[in-house]
């Protein structure tokens, strides 16, 4: 781990000054909780007002700013978050507990991003459409829709941010980022680079502190346009409830995720695709593997391999070589992960491994809870429904594939699902039944491409806008149709 220096207070960015408030908040090391971060405005409703006047009063400006220019900007953020990319990793291990190794390539994918929409930005165009009149032209123009609050969380404090910020700020709307209160450094170091790389004054706002105390005004300030958030789905819920008639919602909320393991399936391969998507990031990903779904014949074999893969995992602080798990992401995450591995046991399931409170050197001071593996799991369970984010996998026993599917489907959300298997007619029926926005066949429920579509359906999300992808540049556009007549 870096050596730490005396605590740090970092301000709010609004109208292009850093400003500080009188109250602050700290950011705590979910690893080692002597260790403070940095301290953070505590934020009133009164300033995020001001963000907000800020962005509707730069609109102007920004939205006639050639799109040359804004990927110009957008292109120099992303080489100095590549210059930058050894601290803010270890900011974002030290922050959010990931390894290092994650942590790193979470910073690569970040600046990639601003790229991929610096270029996608200024080819972004509408459509000319043919008419009888020779005196007519009749074509569509983009237009940005305004002021966008952009609301994220800690699992991807950069990515995520980079993802909704930058296809906001290529198609000329303006921005106020509110950070979750777990990861309000990386979200800082984000706004840092997007201000050094020449952001023009009120372009992009940036305040921290609670959603209590200014995620409403967020929302339903009258110069906000459109709102993106990705978080819970009874956040997002009541996000979607709150909102104007006029302002535009893109909600990337929670997941139940399925791997469904085929008889015929690479057993060894499918435990890696288990491991990888159940536990990477501490289980802590919307996209994560909760739910593994084994065809009878297999599970003794595979449930045997999955206990034995899962008890060799390293579990220790993010920067400790070789460590594949670290801690949980703050007190709230760990006691509920706790409180779901009681919850397993008294419903009947049975639990195989893991799911302790880990303690003693190097743990005592941090958030570290042992991954936990599930059998005798019976769909209608709470830990079979429930969105646990956190390293806990259930093991459900399917006799068929048309039960598996029926299992699998038989969830309120609809994120990401999955096959094992080599059957091409196992597969080709998976990615047409399977009820999620992202389907896979031999690859883990988790990632996404960045020039691909990404959103779930059902209470995964408000099923209107996709992020990522050429399509991420819709939801902060409108269409505007024009009859040129002469």
């Amino acid at each position: 781990m870096p050596a730490t220096t005396a605590v740090k207070s970092f301000g709010n960015y609004i109208n292009g000054e850093w400003v500080e408030e009188e109250k602050v908040f700290s950011s705590i090391n979910p690893a080692d909780r002597s260790d403070i971060v940095g301290q953070f405005q505590s934020s009133s409703e009164e300033t995020a007002k001001k963000a907000l006047d800020a962005a509707r009063d730069a609109f102007r400006s920004w939205s006639n700013t050639s799109p040359s220019k804004r990927a110009a900007i957008l292109t120099k953020a992303a080489d100095l978050l590549d210059s930058r990319s050894k601290q803010i990793a270890e900011e974002i291990t030290r922050e959010v507990g990931k390894p290092i190794g994650a942590s790193l390539n979470e910073v690569k994918r970040s600046a990639e991003t601003l790229r991929y929409y610096a270029i996608e930005g200024v080819s972004y165009t509408g459509e000319t459409f043919p008419n009888d009149d020779p005196n007519l032209r009749v074509y569509t123009v983009k237009e940005p829709l305004g002021v966008i609050s952009v609301i994220t969380p800690w699992n991807f404090p950069l990515s995520i941010p980079a993802r909704k910020i930058a296809p906001a700020l290529i198609t000329g709307n303006t921005v106020v980022f509110k950070p979750s209160s777990d990861s309000p450094l990386v979200g800082f170091r984000m706004a840092e680079a997007l201000h050094e790389a020449g952001l023009p004054k009120g372009v992009l706002n940036f305040v921290t502190g609670s959603s209590k105390a200014i995620g409403d005004i967020l929302v339903t300030h009258p110069a906000v346009r459109g709102v993106t958030f990705t978080g819970s789905t009874g956040a997002g819920e009541q996000i979607h409830r709150s909102v104007s008639l006029t302002t535009r919602t893109q909600m990337e909320l929670g997941g139940k995720n399925p791997l469904i393991v085929m008889e015929d399936a690479d057993l060894d391969e499918a435990v890696n695709l288990t491991i990888n998507g159940g536990f990477g990031l501490s289980g802590q990903a919307c996209t994560g593997t909760s739910r593994v779904i084994v065809i009878k014949r297999v599970k003794e074999q595979f449930t045997n391999r999955l206990v034995q893969r899962t008890k060799e995992l390293t579990v220790a602080d993010g920067f400790t070589k070789g460590v594949f798990m670290g801690p949980l992401a703050n007190e709230r995450q760990l006691k509920n992960v706790l409180d779901y591995i009681k919850i397993g046991k008294s419903e009947g399931a049975e639990l195989l491994c893991g799911g302790e409170h880990l303690t003693g050197t190097g743990y005592d001071d941090g958030y570290f809870v042992n991954p936990a593996v599930f059998t005798n799991v019976k769909p209608g369970m709470r830990i079979e429904q429930e969105e646990i984010f956190g390293p806990v996998i259930c093991l459900i026993e399917a006799e068929n594939y048309e039960e598996a599917v029926s299992i699998a489907n038989n969830v309120e959300y609809g994120l990401s699902a999955a096959i094992v298997t080599n059957q091409v007619h196992y597969i080709e029926r998976f990615l047409k039944e399977a009820e999620a926005g992202t389907v896979k066949s031999n690859r883990t429920t988790t990632g996404n491409l960045m020039n691909a579509p990404f959103g779930g359906i059902k209470k995964s999300s408000t099923s209107t806008f996709r992020e990522s992808g050429r399509v991420g540049l819709e939801f902060f556009t409108q269409t505007k149709t024009v009859y040129y007549g002469h």
